[in-house]
């Protein structure tokens, strides 16, 4: 089985005929989940197969397909011919092969959904490689969790043209083609081309796709927007695994994509990508990753977990199919463990990083870089969340000045709640329990959560949009007994913040 040839290729002819067919037996996401059930589509999803076996059987055609594609059933011959036509062909284009009277697939074929925020619903299919070739050192891998993350925190608005860098199986690309005019892919690894090629050719897509490392296939030129699941995971310099190695040391390979990614972006362009970087003993990881940003860009990165060193190798391992407990694990383990202690490295962090490239002419001071944490899960998608930073970050940069600011108008998020909350050391009294603080926060997105006090919540109570913020603070003053002066420079930092993370918005 692992000596069997690798190729992929659908021809227009073939790619025509297997998307006719799976679209008949209804093999998309939502055929699948109903034939499924909740129950056996979960189990699914947990890696438990046999309810998803039990419910398939008697589905027809798309039963068939289920037990094929999704279970690695080997089916007969005449049940697939009925349900994909003649075997022969696409077992030409590297997708079936013969196993006793039957077959069997040879790559992972799964229909892919979305339906997130203001992204209108698509139905694709996916080809990648089978996990049980996962050990492979050109392994391409499907629909993962780091491709999920990317996509939903990926900006959607219309853009002319946007680079897919390190395509892999196309996944980001199959989401640009719904926003973006001209989509291109790179990849270093052929195999991976090649998946996404036939992928590209299964859904209709018209996607240009570059051999090649890195920025190199694709010097001297622009885009609009840039998305990128690079091969991020720090470690020794070597590539045991394509879709995860660099060949860096560390986080080298980061530092140089980052610096890099702004001279391909067209004035006002945004890249997003995927990211890992080291908590090296003695240094502030935000300080080491502000120093690979080139000069005037805006940049928001959002550090979603943090791994010590063991779990961080352990995770990956598991990743990669490995058994921790055999000899070769074990050596790749430790020579991992040993180059961290000789690095210094305390603990690797992971999350999102957004980058964009000034408009021409901006004359306007540095670029607004934040670091912030967000740990934990986000029910929302972040795209939106991104999108509107980056308009928040060019209000806030409108209006840097205080005076620019205290003209504005500006009105609570339709989202935000004021919370407020006793001590719970305190005994209740004649008039109830003594509150200790307060605070506002969101109810959608990261939920942004800010503590405040009572001068702080009553102007955020006055900000509907009717006043400026000049004259909020001139009442706020006057009911309050204190200097105007002073509840300037005491509200703006705060107001600025609050702004920023979404909770206090301009008012049209």
């Amino acid at each position: 089985m692992i000596g069997e040839t690798r190729s992929v290729l659908l021809s227009p002819s073939t790619a025509d005929a297997l998307r006719t067919a799976l679209t008949t037996a209804g093999y998309t996401t939502d055929g699948v989940r109903d034939l499924l059930g909740p129950g056996a589509h979960a189990a699914l999803g947990r890696g438990e197969v046999e309810p998803a076996f039990r419910a398939a059987a008697g589905g027809g055609e798309l039963g068939v397909l289920v037990r094929l594609l999704l279970l690695g059933a080997v089916e007969g011959d005449a049940a697939v011919t009925a349900a994909l036509g003649t075997p022969s062909a696409l077992e030409a284009a590297g997708l079936l092969a013969r196993d006793g009277d039957g077959w069997r697939a040879v790559l992972d074929l799964r229909p892919y959904g979305v339906d997130a925020g203001d992204e209108p619903g698509s139905d694709w299919w996916v080809l990648s490689d089978l996990d049980l070739r996962r050990q492979d050192r050109d392994h391409v891998t499907g629909v993962g969790a780091a491709s999920l993350t990317l996509a939903a925190a990926t900006v959607r608005r219309p853009v002319g043209s946007l680079l897919d860098l390190g395509t892999g199986c196309g996944v980001q690309a199959l989401h640009a083609t719904r926003h973006a005019r001209a989509v291109t892919g790179t990849d270093l690894a052929p195999r991976a081309l090649a998946l996404a090629r036939a992928t590209f050719a299964l859904n209709d897509l018209d996607v240009e796709l570059v051999e090649g490392p890195w920025m190199e296939p694709v010097a001297g030129r622009r885009f609009d927007q840039i998305v990128s699941n690079p091969p991020f995971v720090p470690g020794p310099a070597r590539v045991d695994y394509v879709y995860r190695d660099s060949g860096q040391d560390g986080d080298a390979a980061l530092a140089a994509l980052i610096a890099d990614l702004p001279g391909y972006l067209e004035p006002g362009g945004v890249a997003q990508l995927l990211g890992s970087w080291l908590h090296v003993r003695g240094e502030d990881w935000p300080d080491r990753v502000r120093s690979w940003l080139p000069d005037g860009v805006d940049a928001w990165i959002i550090q979603r977990e943090v791994a010590d060193p063991d779990l961080h190798v352990g995770t990956w391992q598991r990743d990669a199919g490995l058994d921790l407990a055999s000899p070769t694990a074990r050596a790749q383990a430790g020579a991992w463990l040993d180059w961290m202690d000789a690095a210094r490295v305390e603990a690797i962090g992971f999350g999102m990083i957004t980058l964009r490239r000034p408009d021409e002419g901006r004359t306007d001071g540095p670029g607004t870089v934040v670091f912030e944490d967000l740990p934990g899960a986000v029910d929302d998608p972040l795209g939106p969340e991104v999108e509107g930073w980056l308009d928040r970050v060019d209000w806030l940069r409108a209006h840097a000045g205080d005076d620019a600011l205290l003209d504005a108008r500006l009105t609570v998020a339709p989202s935000v709640v004021l919370e407020r909350w006793a001590d719970h050391r305190a005994e209740p009294g004649a008039e109830g329990w003594a509150e200790a603080g307060a605070a506002v926060a969101r109810t959608d997105g990261p939920r942004w959560r800010h503590e405040v006090d009572e001068p702080a919540a009553a102007l955020l109570a006055g900000c509907s949009g009717a006043l400026p913020l000049r004259d909020l603070v001139e009442l706020l003053a006057f009911a309050h007994d204190r200097p105007a002066d002073e509840l300037v420079a005491a509200t703006l930092p705060a107001v600025r913040e609050l702004v920023r993370h979404g909770l206090l918005l301009p008012s049209s």
